[in-house]
């Protein structure tokens, strides 16, 4: 978003500590800070750093490993081009591989925790209720990482120079992460405006917890073998139902926000929907380039220097390989729902760069309009994924358009984006309520699943339905109302579709069919390097 640059208020925070802390130069030297000053500049300071240590990734690389791996989308090539060393192919056919860019945001990660031990240790220490916000974000960090890599380690202390990492079981830190939100949840902040926009907040930590509980079954048992049922009894059902009562019930937060405008490059703050979300300035380059890989391959021009599909000419060439796979497609077939327009398909029209709508101009390539096929046929079925570098192959597959870009910005900075990204939203808590009752927790408050349901399907204008939804139909809605937020593999491990057959994942890699250690990631290669008493997770 463009309201807020999180990096000119960080150094407007620096310099109003030193201009409160330096006003006389001849002050003595017994008079120096011992410890951090504890005023609320300073504490921002040194705070914001730590917030954003899953920015990078969220904006590119943990997404392309949530978005691949599941039904959502395929990483097709053109002839060669974003092949790129398997980084899209393997996790569209479940044929992870370590050293797969996408793999590899452990370490990231892991550099947040680190950085917030040591916050934790300069702001006094775990019981401070200041330092609450920063173990929440710990917290959400090892969710995470245990969510992606299974077993982790639990990195709860600033670490001794000679400190051995081991790593914990991936139900041991499903119960840190439980008891630390617990532990530090009515110390968090409960204030919903700009000033914890994008921050740990006690409805984030709820949120979270209603995460880690609606997924109890997933983390706390073997999901690797054939054994794991996704009906097993998970017994933190009614806790789930009571995490997402705190959020439902404090009227911070509803579906009043129009389903495409509230992930335009203009979002912010302002949006009910969001709980917690990502910031990003693309003048600051902070990362996010989501438009770059969901657009259509030629989609910066009309092929002779005029304007595009965005309405002028991007600066910028656009990759376009994220090709929506045809079963996903199918979801978005509801009359008169908001979220099919959330699609590029079929004939392509411009869009206004200035208001970021469709208007009624064809998009047109080099004098011919360009057509999106719900299909996807590729020149060689085979691992490569590749549908050719023409017209016909860039046109292979649907594509995504929900975080549609800023035309203007995307040439001038480096093709990021100013559209923040949310990680809860007041939509999944409703339907995670839902879920949480069709599993079997107790009704709360007068809430069915139906109505649950049906608040979505209203502020979307779809169909509402007539009788409780099954399991099936709530995975079906999930996909339409949070395609492309990073949960849909979360969504379909939990549901037990995740082996199920979509694109070519099933046809070129049989094994993804029954492979089931598939449902956790490698441990990078380099992680491992720097690890050696680790060892690779089972299947890699």
């Amino acid at each position: 978003m463009k309201k807020i640059n999180i990096k000119n208020y960080i150094s407007a925070a620096f310099i109003a500590l030193a201009a409160s802390s330096c006003t006389d130069l001849d002050v003595d030297i017994k008079s120096q800070y011992t410890s951090y000053p504890d005023s609320e500049i300073a504490v921002e300071a040194k705070t914001s750093d730590v917030y954003y240590a899953f920015r990078g990734v969220l904006g590119r690389r943990y997404n392309e490993a949530m978005t691949l791996s599941s039904d959502e989308c395929m990483g097709v090539s053109f002839d060669g081009d974003y092949y790129d060393s398997g980084n899209y192919a393997h996790p569209s056919l479940h044929n992870f591989m370590a050293d797969d860019a996408c793999m590899g945001y452990w370490s990231d990660l892991a550099s947040g925790i680190t950085k917030c031990n040591q916050v934790i240790v300069d702001l006094g220490g775990e019981e401070e209720a200041v330092n609450a916000p920063v173990r929440a974000i710990r917290a959400f960090y090892h969710f995470i990482l245990m969510d992606s890599y299974g077993d982790v380690p639990i990195l709860d202390h600033a670490l001794e120079a000679d400190e051995v990492l081991n790593r914990s079981p991936r139900a041991d830190v499903a119960e840190w992460i439980e008891s630390e939100l617990l532990t530090i949840r009515d110390n968090m902040p409960t204030n919903v405006d700009a000033s914890t926009y994008g921050k740990p907040t006690y409805w984030m930590v709820n949120a979270l917890l209603a995460k880690l509980y609606i997924n109890w079954n997933v983390y706390t048992k073997d999901v690797t073998n054939s054994s794991w049922s996704a009906t097993d009894v998970n017994e933190k059902l009614d806790d789930c139902v009571s995490a997402c009562d705190e959020i439902i019930q404090s009227g911070f937060f509803n579906l009043s926000d129009d389903y495409l405008t509230k992930f335009y490059p203009t979002n912010g703050y302002s949006i009910k929907d969001f709980i917690y979300a990502m910031p990003y300035t693309a003048a600051n380059k902070d990362g996010l380039t989501y438009g770059r890989f969901r657009t259509w391959r030629k989609g910066d021009s009309d092929g002779n220097s005029g304007a595009g599909l965005y309405g002028m000419p991007l600066a910028k060439s656009a990759a376009g390989n994220f090709a929506v796979n045809p079963e996903f497609a199918e979801l978005f077939n509801l009359d008169g729902d908001r979220r099919n327009e959330a699609i590029f398909k079929d004939a392509l029209y411009q869009y206004d760069p200035a208001t970021y709508q469709v208007t009624t101009t064809p998009f047109v390539y080099k004098g011919e309009p360009v057509v999106l096929t719900k299909s996807i046929v590729l020149a060689v079925e085979d691992e490569n994924l590749n549908v050719g570098n023409t017209v016909s192959g860039w046109s292979q597959g649907y594509r995504f358009n929900k975080f549609i870009m800023d035309p203007n910005d995307y040439g001038l900075y480096s093709r990021c984006q100013d559209n923040d990204v949310p990680i809860f939203r007041y939509a999944d808590i409703l339907l995670t309520k839902c879920e949480a009752i069709l599993r079997g927790a107790n009704a709360t408050n007068g809430d069915t699943p139906m109505g649950l349901f049906n608040q979505i399907r209203s502020y979307v204008n779809a169909p509402a339905i007539s009788s409780e939804p099954t399991l099936d139909e709530l995975l079906d809605e999930r996909g339409r109302e949070f395609f492309d937020e990073n949960w849909r593999r979360n969504d379909l491990i939990r549901f037990g579709h995740f082996e199920e057959d979509w694109g070519y994942k099933n046809a070129i890699n049989p094994n993804a069919k029954t492979d089931y250690t598939k449902r956790i990631f490698p441990v990078p290669t380099g992680v491992l390097n720097e690890n050696t008493n680790w060892t690779q997770n089972t299947g890699y």
